[in-house]
């Protein structure tokens, strides 16, 4: 019995070679890098408009599932855990890395700032700017996590409220035992779809570079750079540093594995972050390649999405080093050792400050209030803030992904076959959550 030849059409696809994804968002940036510069220099305003629509599309599209995925993703991370042999030992060494690495990255932000003085000679002052519509204190920061009813966090996407609830309602599970396994098995269930419906919008991703790349170029253009050369400068020299020479080294030092196999792997949510200015958004493709890359799924649904929250070597420790030193300067506030101290201690301490999410306007009031800084410097740097946000993300969200492979190395969990094959560029399929939870013990 003969079989049905294929199609001509299909015989054409099937030789047609899949463009990679970090292929495909590569292009994005290049072609909306080209359209932002034609809608600028042409004074294209339709081309500008467009733009801006596809740009806010994307990011409409991923803040739309932010707020119930980091509830679920925090709440199964927080259950998974009972499954991880140690678990408390894995929780400890995870929260001890991103306090080292942070103190790392704002040693390194204190050093460029200090090297390079980013604010002095731009001729900025206080009317240069807009005065933020968010500030921060350590006040707001701790009474700030308990929410006052369980509808707001989620219609105001108040990240640190929503991370507070989810780890009580964890805890609860694991404590009422049997009797809450069905509430285990729905929120296993929801995650996954979640995920499912993100993963989609991640597939958009290199539309929404084109937008938001598109966008960026054609609003600032390159004349915004001039009076912010120096800093902006610093800020992706700073990222570059802890991205491409501090990591690396910990992966080879501490992880004793190879540094280039974690970019192969890694890449793909790094670009993300780089485009999507949202370390919560690109949380699902970071346990994706965090598990590619051999840590086990029990541990890397814990350890990432707290990450993903919490864990901001570059919008916590880089940026709000450099951002401090550049205030000080424009407005000629001297800074002493007991200050710099204060920006370390900050850094380390609350960079759950900036949850995740777009920009870390809140980190840096909080870090400007504490050193007693004008909090109208702010509004200096919101013009240049989405330009070096993009930076800070991707570094987060590498650091995201790094930790858990060193924890997980240093517990000889890490499954090493696994890391030396994983490959970023075959994202077809979906992550996938842990569906089948066993039963709680109380």
């Amino acid at each position: 019995m003969s079989s049905t030849p294929p199609s001509p059409t299909a015989s054409f696809l099937g030789r047609i070679p899949k463009v990679p994804f970090w292929a495909q968002i590569l292009l994005g940036l290049v072609v909306g890098a080209l359209l932002g510069w034609a809608a600028k220099s042409g004074d294209v305003s339709w081309l500008s408009t467009t733009l801006g629509k596809i740009g806010d599309l994307f990011v409409q599209l991923l803040m739309l599932v932010i707020a119930p995925l980091v509830f679920f993703a925090i709440l199964v991370s927080i259950t998974n855990l009972r499954n991880v042999s140690n678990a408390a030992r894995l929780a400890t060494r995870t929260l001890m890395w991103f306090m080292i690495t942070s103190l790392i990255a704002v040693v390194i932000g204190l050093g460029i700032g200090l090297l390079t003085d980013p604010g002095a000679g731009t001729g900025l002052t206080a009317a240069d700017g807009a005065e933020p519509k968010k500030h921060g204190s350590w006040l707001d920061f701790l009474t700030g996590i308990i929410p006052t009813d369980i509808v707001t966090p989620f219609t105001q996407l108040k990240v640190l409220q929503i991370v507070f609830m989810a780890v009580v309602v964890g805890i609860a599970i694991l404590k009422t035992g049997e009797k809450a396994k069905p509430v285990l098995t729905l929120s296993h269930s929801v995650l996954e779809l979640l995920q499912k419906a993100l993963w989609w919008v991640i597939k958009l991703a290199p539309l929404g570079t084109l937008g938001l790349v598109g966008t960026a170029i054609s609003t600032y253009g390159w004349n915004l750079l001039s009076k912010y050369a120096t800093f902006t400068a610093d800020i992706y020299v700073g990222c570059a540093l802890v991205l491409f020479v501090v990591y690396p080294l910990l992966l080879a030092g501490v992880g004793k594995v190879n540094p280039l196999q974690f970019f192969r792997g890694a890449w793909p949510a790094i670009q993300l972050a780089f485009v999507s200015r949202s370390s919560v958004g690109t949380m699902p493709l970071t346990q994706k390649v965090t598990e590619r890359l051999g840590v086990p799924r029990e541990y890397a649904s814990f350890a990432v999405p707290f990450g993903s929250t919490t864990k901001m070597d570059g919008c916590a420790s880089i940026y709000p080093a450099i951002a401090a030193i550049f205030v000080a300067q424009v407005f000629d506030v001297p800074l002493e050792v007991k200050d710099y101290i204060l920006i370390a201690f900050v850094s380390v301490i609350g960079s759950a400050a900036t949850a995740g999410l777009t920009g870390a306007t809140v980190m840096l009031t909080l870090t400007l209030s504490t050193l007693g800084l004008p909090m109208a410097g702010v509004g200096l740097l919101l013009a240049i803030d989405p330009i070096v946000d993009m930076m800070r993300t991707a570094t987060n969200v590498a650091g995201q992904s790094v930790v858990p492979i060193l924890v997980a190395s240093r517990e000889g969990i890490l499954d090493r076959e696994a890391y030396a094959t994983a490959d970023g560029s075959r994202l077809d399929d979906e992550p996938r959550v842990e569906a089948a939870p066993q039963p709680v013990a109380a």
